[in-house]
């Protein structure tokens, strides 16, 4: 549940999936491994960087694995911030799906693989987390970050494509699950902005981007 609006001024928060890594373009399961951005994605970053930074953030926090923290450097390098970093917006752990091919995954776990991909609360990889295991971490992020964010001011999160889900999940106080309907996995290096309201969170953009091109976010986590 995300906290009550502040009051003196409308908050936002950016949630921005990083660029584009080996894996992302092969169609492996990185999961948690800590594979970096590819040359397209540095290029997807420091685009980004300038892009977001127009939005006027006063806080940039990141997941520690790599391909996050490099795509968040390029939006403090353009506005000065400095990075915050916070394991619990690492993307999804998807167990012994880490490191093979969505062929071997749906090969290896049809049935599992295929209630993932519908957005059903399963463990990935048979010993990895599930959607719930990561809204609890990210929402507990989220509830920090947000209660320490004045009244008026914007915050970025720079994360991946499944924890990305969970966190307009948890600002926008949606079911996971439809959540995971309703909202399309982000593009590498597209965002979104969720926006206080009088009444709460509401989604303002969704899948937004600096203007380089990226394959939809559609590939695994």
């Amino acid at each position: 549940m995300s906290p009550a609006p502040a009051r003196g001024g409308r908050r936002r928060l950016i949630v921005l999936r990083h660029g584009e890594t080996g894996h992302n373009a092969a169609g492996i399961w990185q999961g948690q491994l800590d594979v970096p951005l590819s040359d397209v994605g540095v290029a997807q970053a420091d685009a980004a960087g300038p892009a977001v930074a127009a939005l006027s953030p006063s806080r940039i926090v990141t997941s520690d694995l790599s391909r996050a923290r490099r795509t968040a450097q390029s939006v403090g390098r353009a506005t000065g911030i400095r990075v915050e970093v916070d394991a619990r917006f690492r993307e999804i752990h998807a167990g012994a799906w880490q490191g093979l091919t969505a062929q071997e995954v749906a090969q290896g776990w049809p049935e599992l693989r295929a209630a993932a991909l519908r957005g059903e609360d399963v463990r990935r990889g048979d010993d990895g987390e599930t959607m719930g295991d990561v809204l609890a971490r990210v929402g507990e992020a989220l509830d920090e970050l947000l209660s320490d964010l004045p009244a008026g001011e914007c915050a970025v999160v720079s994360t991946h494509g499944a924890a990305a889900r969970a966190v307009a999940s948890w600002v926008l106080d949606l079911d996971l699950a439809v959540a995971w309907r309703l909202l399309g996995g982000l593009g590498n290096c597209h965002w979104g902005e969720l926006r206080e309201g009088r009444h709460g969170w509401m989604l303002h953009t969704w899948n937004a981007s600096s203007g380089v091109p990226s394959q939809a976010g559609s590939s695994p986590p």
